[in-house]
Order: structure tokens, then sequence, then C-alpha cells
């Protein structure tokens, strides 16, 4: 019980500052105070607009927004998000672009579990959108997931990257970006021992720890020193009454973000300094830099505590995927058995989660993949989150991908 009613909380220190910003926005803009003119005044009416949009977000998950797309026909084309596949702790959903033609180019975006949503990931797709089929793994809130669903570990996780991968057939691309990245490599062997023919084309993967130990970061060490006991005792909660999943165990999207936060305290604690001036100031809008980034930053999902937990203990502490040793459902898996498709990582020079030379240990596990089928990309300055959006997305990493996609059909 003491686990739900911190769970609850947390909740309350987010509502309450909410609150606090609605009331400071309210009050410093009601039309008697125009009557005493003061620079301090407009301060509080910012500050009280940046708390509450901030705090408000953390609750909400963020809309795809891609309503519509410019394809070459020089058209404007709306866009239906289909769900191909329901399920209990997340859904296969294609992005339709209604009246153009099927795109040959077929792709699965992987997006990560580990705080945010997959709309992490919208920047990516409108960036792929116009000539390519896009389908997205869209994982659910924890805590809106009833405990009569049952558990959800990595084990779970790699059996609907199975599942997904073997609907969309052998014409599928598979990208995974960032925390899956390590187990569509196990879901892509699993393939390769069991259903050759449901094989994807080719694999991209985007800075993800597939050998946390290649290239040791803050997060690393940090998995490696703390015990499960510890993380289940500091981290673990049960979701409150408010929420469908009430009861079930899981790591808060609030404390992961108090974690993400915390290691670069410095910057944000500047960036949302900046944005206060820029509301006083009437400098700022709805949708400039810092609304763009932190809309999305800030909305945050729960993980179950088993995801979490058996991730900590299986790819970092007992490196299962980098020492070729894991298993799903008892089924020993060979990264070895990879041998026809394609496979190409990406990594980032700034990266500071998943440093260089952790993502790329996959192209030596998989060893019998012909040297030709392989490549080894790293983004000199781009940090983790420029791998997949932003300048170096775009300018440089984009082009290259979908070349290697197209010249291993």
């Amino acid at each position: 019980m003491h686990k739900m009613l911190s769970y609850d909380y947390f909740e309350a220190i987010r509502n309450t500052n909410q609150w606090l910003g609605a009331t400071a926005k309210a009050a410093a803009s009601h039309p008697a105070i125009s009557a005493f003119p003061n620079p301090s005044i407009d301060w509080v009416a910012a500050w009280g607009e940046v708390t509450e949009r901030s705090f408000e977000r953390m609750a909400i998950k963020p809309d795809w927004g891609i309503d519509s797309i410019t394809c070459y026909d020089g058209r404007d084309h709306l866009v239906e998000i289909d769900r191909k596949i329901v399920g209990d702790f997340g859904d296969l959903i294609h992005f339709n672009v209604l009246g153009r033609d099927p795109a040959s180019r077929k792709l699965l975006l992987i997006a990560p579990m580990s705080g945010h949503y997959s709309t992490l990931l919208r920047s990516t797709v409108k960036s792929l959108i116009m000539d390519s089929e896009i389908y997205v793994t869209d994982w659910h809130n924890a805590r809106d997931i009833p405990v009569s669903k049952g558990s959800f570990d990595i084990e779970d996780y790699t059996q609907y990257l199975i599942d997904y991968i073997r609907y969309l057939g052998p014409e599928i691309n598979v990208i995974a970006v960032c925390q899956p990245a390590p187990l569509a490599l196990a879901a892509t062997a699993f393939l390769a021992q069991e259903e050759k023919d449901s094989l994807p084309k080719s694999l991209i993967l985007m800075g993800g720890p597939i050998d946390p130990e290649a290239a040791p970061t803050e997060i690393t060490n940090f998995g490696n020193k703390a015990t499960l006991a510890y993380l289940e005792q500091t981290l673990i909660q049960q979701v409150g009454f408010k929420y469908a999943g009430v009861g079930r165990q899981v790591y808060p999207g609030l404390l992961q973000l108090m974690s993400f936060m915390s290691m670069n305290a410095e910057k944000h604690t500047k960036a949302f300094s900046d944005q206060i001036t820029k509301v006083a100031q009437r400098e700022a809008s709805e949708h400039d830099k810092h609304n763009n980034f932190y809309d999305e930053y800030l909305a945050v999902m729960d993980m179950t505590a088993e995801f979490y937990l058996s991730t900590v203990d299986r790819i970092f502490k007992k490196r299962e995927i980098a020492e070729n040793q894991f298993s799903i459902k008892g089924k020993q898996v060979d990264i070895g058995t990879i041998s026809n498709i394609a496979i190409m990582t990406i990594e980032g020079g700034k990266d500071d989660i998943s440093a260089p030379g952790q993502c790329s240990a996959a192209i030596a596990l998989c060893k019998n993949v012909p040297p030709e089928k392989k490549l080894i990309h790293v983004e000199a300055n781009a940090g983790h989150y420029g791998i997949f959006a932003g300048k170096n997305w775009r300018t440089n990493i984009r082009p290259k991908v979908l070349d290697f996609i197209d010249r291993n059909q």
C-alpha cells in the first residue's frame, strides 16, 4: 500500500504545481491588474503560463499531429492512422496516406519504451512518410493497463516485435531506435532460426545498448552498481486509484523524467528560465522551439516494473545480448543464425546515453552476414536524440539509411 500512496503523492505534486501555475497566470492576467502596470506582474504571469503548461504535459499523451502530407505529385494527401494489430501493451499502427499508391519501401519503426510515448518519433515519421509506407510500434502507458492483463517483460516485448515483423512480411525494413535495438536484434535472430520466410529485408539499429560495456557511460555504470533489490525498493511504485492500472507495479514516468532532467539539470534550468523571459517580453509563441521540444520531452509514461528490472538485469548486468545468451520462453536465440539480411548500426559521436561502440557491437555478433551487407555509421556531431531527429538526422543520417535500404532490396 505504501508504494501506491507514494505514486499518488507524486501525482499530487504534479497536480499542485499545475494548479499553482494556472492560478498565477490567471491572477496576474486579470484585467484589473492592468491598472497597475508593473514589470514584475508580467513575470508572474509568464512563470504561471510556463509552469502550468509544463506540468500539464506530464499527464497527457501527445497527438501524432500528422494529418496530411504533401507528396511528390504536388498534392496534399490526408493521413489516417490504422491500427493493424491491437494488443494489451502496445499496437502496431500504419500511417495510411489516402489517395496515394502504396509506396514500394516499407519501414517498421520500433519506438523505445523508456519513459516517452512513441510520438517521440513524430519528426522521424514526418521525414520518411513522403515516399515510404510507415508502421510504428505504439506502446501503451502501463498505468492504463489493468492488472488482469498480466505482466510484460523484455521477453514479452520481443515477442510483440516478432509478431509485428511476421505480420508485415519479408518486404519490411526494420528500424529500431535506441532502447529496443538489442531486442530487435534478438527478434530477428529468432525468426532466422524458426521462420526464415518472415525475415525482414534489412535491420537498422540506432543508438541502442547491444553491448553496454563496449563504451561505458554514466547510465551503464549506474546499472552495474545498483542492485535489483535497490532499484525495486527506490524506483518501483504501484499505480494509484486514479487510473485503470490501479495496483500494477511500475517505474513511474514522473520518476523517469526526474532522472532524465538531472543528467542535464543546468541546461534544462536555463531553458525554462529563458522561456519565462521570452513569455514575459511577448517573444514566445505557441509552437516555438522550446514548446515543440518540451511538449514531447515532458510527456512521460509509466513502464511495467518487470520490463524495467528485466532490462537492467539481462541487458546491462548479464549482457545476454552481447554474450549471445538471450532466450525467449526458454528457447535459446543464436544471433549468429542471421545471415541473409542487411544490417546497419548508427551511433552519435556525442551520445552520452548509448556511447559509440555499444550499438555497433551488433556487427560482430552477426558473424554470418556478408561484409557487403554490413555498415557502421557514426555521426560525429550528433547526441542521443540527434541520430533520429533534427538537422543531423535530416541532412546526413536519413539519406544514408534510405540508400542502405534501397541498395539491399
